[in-house]
C-alpha cells in the first residue's frame, strides 16, 4: 500500500470495477411485473454509445492514476473533474441504452421498462463520493464547495431538463404519477417542517436549561437516549390510541386535525426523535464558550441577557447549526416510515412500489428523500463551517 497515495480512492476504484464487471449496467423488460434482462455495461462499447463508453472509460483511468499521485491541489482538481465526466457520461449511456431498448420494443414500447440496473447505481455513487472526497481535500471556501458540489450535478440535470431520460422506466412511472409526487413532496416537506420546529422549540431551552444546570443534564439526556432507543414503527404505534381517544373526548382537536392516524403521530413521534440532537448541540455550543470571553463581556458591563444574546449563542450557533443538521436529516429520513400510519409524503410510494415489486416506484420515493436529506445538509454544514470561519476572525 505504500505506493498508494488516496486510500479512499483506491477503496472506491476496487468498488467500481467490480460493479462494472459483475452487475447489469441496465435491464430490459417487456413490462414492470416481469423480471428484466440484463445489460452489461461492455455490451455498450459499439454503435452510437461507443463514444460514451470510452469518456468514461477515460474517466476512470484518469481516477486510477490519481490514486498513486502525491495528493496537490491540482490532483484533487482532476479527481473532481474526472469524476464529474464519468458520472455525466454514465448517465448518458443509460439514457441511450434505454432509448435503443425502446426502439427495438417497438409497438410495445408503452409498456416495456428499460431500468437502471446495480452497475449504474453503485458506480454514480461512488463517481459522486469520490468528487465529494476531492472537494473536501481542496478545503475550498463554503460558497465555492456548494458551487463544486453543485457542477458535479449540472450535467445530470441539463440532460434530466433536456428529455433525454424519458425513455427510462423511472421517469415514466413518474410521467404517470406526476400528481401523487407533487403532493407527496409537499406532505414530506410538511412533516419534517412540522417535526422541527417544534423540537427547536423545546430542544433549544432544555439544551440552554441543562448547561445552565449541571443537575438537570444526566436525566434529561438519559430520557432522551431511551426516545432515540424506541423503534419508530413502535413510538407511532404507541401514540395512536391517546390520540384517537384525545380526538374522541374533544371533537375540537378532531377537527383541527388531531387523529390516531395520520400527520399528527408522525410529527409528535419525529419531533421526540429529533431532540436529542438539538439539545445536545445546544448544550454543547454553550459549553464550549470560553470563560474568559464572558468575564470579558461581564467586564464591559453588559447584562446576562445581553451576554446570552450577543456573546454566547453568536459563538454556540455553529454547533447548535450541526446538531439541527444531523436532526433535520434524520426527520427526513424517518419521515419515509410514517406513511405505513397514513401520513404521507414519499413513503406512500416507497410502499407503493414495495407492495406491487415494481423497483422503480420505490426509487421514485426514495430519490427524492436522498436528494433532500443530501441538499440539507449540505447547505446547514456550509453555513456552519463559515459562522466558524467568521467567529474565528
Amino acid at each position: 500500500m505504500g505506493l498508494v497515495k488516496n486510500r479512499v480512492l483506491a477503496v472506491l476504484a476496487v468498488a467500481g470495477l467490480g460493479a462494472a464487471l459483475g452487475l447489469p449496467f441496465v435491464t430490459h423488460a417487456p413490462n414492470r411485473l416481469v423480471p428484466g434482462t440484463g445489460i452489461m455495461l461492455a455490451h455498450l462499447v459499439g454503435g452510437a454509445a461507443g463514444g460514451l463508453f470510452w469518456l468514461a472509460l477515460l474517466s476512470t483511468l484518469l481516477l486510477l492514476v490519481s490514486i498513486f499521485m502525491r495528493p496537490t491541489r491540482g490532483v484533487h482538481v482532476a479527481v473532481w473533474l474526472a469524476a464529474t465526466l464519468l458520472l455525466s457520461s454514465l448517465a448518458a449511456l443509460a439514457a441511450l441504452a434505454a432509448q435503443q431498448a425502446t426502439q427495438l420494443a417497438g409497438e410495445a414500447s408503452a409498456i416495456a421498462r428499460t431500468s437502471l440496473g446495480g452497475a449504474f447505481w453503485i458506480l454514480a455513487a461512488l463517481s459522486w463520493l469520490a468528487a465529494a472526497d476531492a472537494l473536501g481535500r481542496l478545503a475550498l471556501p463554503p460558497l465555492w464547495r456548494m458551487l463544486g458540489a453543485g457542477a458535479i450535478l449540472a450535467p445530470l440535470a441539463l440532460l434530466l431538463a433536456g428529455g433525454t431520460f424519458h425513455d427510462l422506466s423511472l421517469l415514466k412511472e413518474y410521467a404517470n404519477r406526476q400528481d401523487v409526487f407533487s403532493a407527496a413532496l409537499w406532505q414530506h416537506v410538511q412533516i419534517v417542517l412540522f417535526s422541527l420546529l417544534p423540537a427547536l422549540l423545546i430542544g433549544v431551552p432544555l439544551g440552554i436549561a441543562s448547561s445552565r444546570m449541571r443537575a438537570l443534564r444526566g436525566p434529561l439526556f438519559a430520557v432522551l437516549n431511551v426516545i432515540q432507543t424506541v423503534p419508530s414503527i413502535a413510538l407511532f404505534g404507541l401514540l395512536m390510541a391517546p390520540l384517537a381517544l384525545l380526538a374522541a373526548s374533544v371533537p375540537v382537536l378532531a377537527q383541527l386535525g388531531v387523529k390516531g392516524i395520520g400527520m399528527t403521530p408522525a410529527v409528535i413521534a419525529l419531533t421526540l426523535y429529533a431532540l436529542l440532537p438539538i439539545a445536545r448541540s445546544s448544550a454543547a455550543g454553550l459549553s464550549q464558550v470560553p470563560p474568559a470571553v464572558i468575564e470579558a463581556a461581564q467586564g464591559m458591563g453588559l447584562t446576562p441577557e445581553q451576554i446570552f444574546w450577543r456573546v454566547e449563542l453568536p459563538l454556540a450557533l455553529p454547533v447548535l447549526l450541526s446538531g439541527l443538521r444531523v436532526a433535520t436529516v434524520q426527520t427526513t429520513g424517518m419521515a419515509v416510515v410514517a406513511a405505513l400510519i397514513g401520513a404521507g409524503g414519499f413513503g406512500a410510494l416507497v410502499f407503493q412500489g414495495l407492495g406491487s415489486g415494481a423497483l422503480d416506484v420505490v426509487l421514485l420515493g426514495v430519490l427524492p428523500v436522498v436528494a433532500m436529506a443530501v441538499a440539507v445538509d449540505a447547505v446547514l454544514k456550509a453555513l456552519a463551517m463559515a459562522l466558524t470561519r467568521e467567529s474565528l476572525d
